[in-house]
């Protein structure tokens, strides 16, 4: 979804750091839609990056700039451990070193923009979570992720590519249907009755997190690909900046746009098994580095749920 929206985002653009977009390579599991209205050469891949060659096929073409989305996300990469780290950490490793050894065959170091997670952050947790805190996940997901963050930091110390991580917070209100990230319930939530459809809550509404929306995050890969680099030193991944913000105050902002009726159509339903895992997860960030750096995000749940109002319903609410 997120790559989608890039993709739009980076047509419409037409340039990167005042340089033409004049291809576009896009791999995914499933062959992704070419985008319209782009007078360049568009290429379509339906592929799994963790399969022998895939990477070095598609790095092969020496694109300047590579966007890094490809992951199963946190509750899938739990429930099915050995598809986690093939996907999230050999899929990622594969495209390093393909970026590497393409490298030794003539000269080539593209701007890698790799997405991270706030799951490489779990208890013991501060209340205001920094930059420099140590990564203790405490999930297949983040420790996948966290995993992906020292490559890239070898990698570019190494002078194999230029690398930049961002750390994603929860992305809501998700376009679609339901995935299997743990967090999906956030986007359900508002999703579901913004439409005049039931949705599930599994967790209390005290449960507090970290959002963003969706066009924020392409905001912060976009910026990202433009950064100059030299400015993160050694550490090149940093958190996104976000809203701390409780389910309750979510709520809060569908009755605001939609009204009671809506607020009714959520059901609450304990989940033990997702309260477990949201109950290790952060709540909130000092994102002072990402900040000063020029990233962007939502200040309040009210502009998170107009940009979905925006974005996906055109504007209006379904009557």
């Amino acid at each position: 979804m997120v790559g989608r929206k890039l993709v739009e985002a980076l047509v419409a653009r037409g340039e990167v750091s005042g340089k033409p977009v004049e291809r576009l390579t896009l791999a995914d599991i499933v062959e992704p839609a070419a985008p319209a209205g782009f007078a360049g050469k568009v290429s379509t891949v339906a592929t799994d990056l963790s399969d022998d060659g895939v990477a070095a096929g598609l790095v092969a073409e020496r694109p300047d700039l590579i966007f890094h989305l490809a992951a199963i996300v946190s509750g899938e990469a739990e429930a099915d451990f050995e598809k986690g780290y093939r996907i999230n950490l050999d899929g990622t490793r594969e495209l390093l070193e393909a970026i590497r050894l393409e490298g030794k065959r003539a000269p080539y170091k593209p701007k890698l923009v790799f997405t991270s997670s706030i799951a490489v952050y779990g208890e013991p947790l501060p209340a205001i979570i920094g930059d420099t805190h140590h990564h203790t996940p405490l999930t297949s997901y983040g420790t996948q992720k966290a995993i992906g963050e020292l490559l890239l930091a070898d990698y570019s110390r190494r002078g194999f590519l230029d690398g930049i991580g961002i750390r994603l917070p929860t992305i809501v209100i998700r376009p679609g249907r339901p995935n299997k990230a743990a967090s999906g319930f956030f986007s359900n939530i508002l999703r579901e009755p913004l439409s005049g459809i039931e949705a599930i809550l599994p967790v209390d509404d005290s449960v507090r997190h970290w959002f963003a929306s969706p066009r924020a995050a392409v905001g912060f890969l976009l910026h990202a690909a433009e950064l100059d680099t030299s400015a993160l030193g050694s550490k090149r991944s940093l958190t996104m900046p976000g809203l701390s913000a409780t389910v309750g105050e979510e709520i809060e902002a569908l009755r605001r746009f939609a009204g009671e009726n809506a607020v009714k159509l959520i059901r609450r339903q304990p989940d033990e098994a997702i309260i477990k895992m949201v109950g290790g997860w952060p709540q909130n960030f000092d994102a002072s580095r990402a900040i000063s750096l020029g990233f962007k995000a939502e200040t309040s749940f009210d502009e998170i749920v107009r940009a979905h109002v925006e974005d996906e319903l055109g504007g209006v609410l379904p009557a």
